[in-house]
């Protein structure tokens, strides 16, 4: 059987790394550089568990940037290509994610195609509608930067969407996807569920605008009690106490950010058309007003220079995407406030027009404020200077 996944960003290298444990898999990407690092062991993104399957090295999986050699006669193709939100369009970037079932149905007709990157609602069936073929299916991930492996093995639940045609769909070769995910988890009975592709579709964008949701409702939460001079810890656990709630999930922040919160809460937002709504549209614009209230609290101390402590979105990452920290820095240059940045992994002295440490004391000792998205202990010696809202030290 040939496995092949396009994509090798943390979804399509934690799924292939995944469905390696029992077959061989060839992951497709067009960047060179972490087609090099795949076949020689190394990790291309921060992630604990990747690192050690690397380290520990691996025969079932390689990595090319040749469709040909990829798609060719494969049996299954996981899509795990990115598709970015188009704000001028209200929609995602599906381009990827077509172009690459286009060429598997050159290369490999009969391949089942398993969609994991998110789509609007209602894409998958469009897509098999238009190639006339009912082997593709849909199945949302559910994974974390940083611990995407460990989500893969210990799913909260693996799902698959079955387009619709005119004798129904194929839940027989739905069947044999979920026994590919299934039996590559650390699981004995994991949750599982068959269902259409627009309802699958459509769990994954109300799951991340739920997250989204909780939290907005904590940063609103603290704004409240920072600006009313309360104790927000204190607020939080008792909430936290009432089990309905829970003491998860719930420590303040700049405001959501990543590759998918964003994203998956404007494309919702877009798939609800002139369906009546509110609350989704507070949840995307409570994400900036919690930013405008952070910046507001930062001005209030009069700094001259404001020193931001990581562009990466949370610790143990090393994304930059859509982290909250790149608005607070944008803002506060809107209001003439000089903006540097510690960030030991950016590669240059720059980013975009900001000054970039690497040396932490040189960067601490120019600063009036240190603004910090989430803590971290090499910040305790200048807790004088430092501005965070991580009141319980968790991502």
């Amino acid at each position: 059987m040939k496995i092949a996944v396009a994509g090798a960003g943390y979804v399509g290298l934690a799924n292939a790394i995944l469905l390696a444990k029992q077959h061989d898999v060839i992951l497709v990407d067009t960047n060179p550089k972490k087609v090099w690092n795949i076949n020689h062991n190394i990790s291309p993104i921060a992630d604990t568990d990747i690192e050690l399957f690397f380290r520990n090295g691996s025969s079932n999986l390689r990595a090319t940037d040749s469709d040909e050699e990829g798609y060719g006669g494969a049996d299954y193709v996981f899509i795990a290509t990115s598709t970015n939100y188009i704000e001028e369009k209200k929609c995602f970037d599906t381009s990827s994610v077509e172009a690459v079932m286009e060429r598997v149905r050159q290369l490999a007709p009969n391949a089942i195609i398993v969609i994991k990157s998110t789509v609007p609602i209602g894409f998958t069936q469009k897509m098999s509608e238009r190639m006339d073929y009912d082997g593709i299916f849909f199945s949302p991930e559910f994974l974390r930067e940083g611990k995407a492996l460990h989500d893969c093995k210990y799913p909260s639940r693996i799902i698959i969407g079955v387009p619709v045609n005119k004798s129904g769909g194929n839940y027989q070769k739905a069947e044999a996807v979920l026994s590919l995910l299934k039996n590559g988890t650390e699981l004995e009975d994991p949750a599982t569920l068959i269902i259409g592709t627009a309802e699958a579709e459509a769990i994954k964008l109300f799951s991340n605008t739920y997250l989204a949701l909780r939290a907005s409702f904590f940063n609103e939460l603290d704004s409240y009690a920072e600006k009313n001079g309360l104790n927000t810890r204190e607020i939080i656990k008792g909430v936290g106490l009432d089990p309905r709630i829970g003491a998860y999930y719930n420590n303040p922040s700049f405001g959501y950010g990543g590759y998918c919160l964003p994203k998956d809460t404007k494309q919702l937002l877009a798939d609800y058309g002139d369906t009546p709504q509110t609350l989704i549209q507070a949840v995307v614009d409570s994400n900036e007003t919690r930013k405008d209230f952070i910046v507001s609290r930062i001005i209030a101390q009069n700094p001259k220079t404001v020193g931001i402590y990581r562009l990466i979105m949370k610790s143990q990452s090393d994304n930059f995407r859509e982290s909250s920290i790149q608005d607070i820095m944008k803002k506060l240059s809107a209001n003439h406030i000089r903006v540097v940045i510690y960030e030991p992994l950016a590669h240059n002295k720059r980013f975009d027009s900001y000054m970039v440490f690497d040396d932490f004391e040189e960067f601490a000792g120019c600063c009036d404020i240190i603004v910090a998205n989430r803590m971290e202990e090499k910040l305790l010696p200048h807790m004088h200077k430092v501005y965070s809202r991580d009141l319980f030290m968790v991502n």
